[in-house]
């Protein structure tokens, strides 16, 4: 199951990952540096380090799925 205080969910936009809101500062619609056939090798293990170009905070990629970003910190 997963640990959804360390999920957070994105949204595909036109070849564009982008997150409803930033965990951390609050900034809307923030475009992340990563391409959607990223997020299938996350999903198939390998870890990414996101930095979040808003505020520049980081956390790394454990997982994903259609939805969401599964993470190591506690987003939530």
């Amino acid at each position: 199951m997963i640990p959804f205080n360390q999920a957070w969910p994105y949204d595909i936009v036109m070849n564009d990952v982008y997150v409803q809101e930033c965990p951390f500062c609050g900034t809307g619609n923030v475009l992340l540096p990563i391409r959607p056939k990223e997020l299938a090798t996350i999903h198939s293990g390998k870890k990414k380090l996101l930095v979040f170009p808003c505020c520049s905070n980081r956390v790394t990629l454990l997982d994903s799925d259609s939805d969401y970003l599964l993470t190591d910190a506690v987003l939530r």
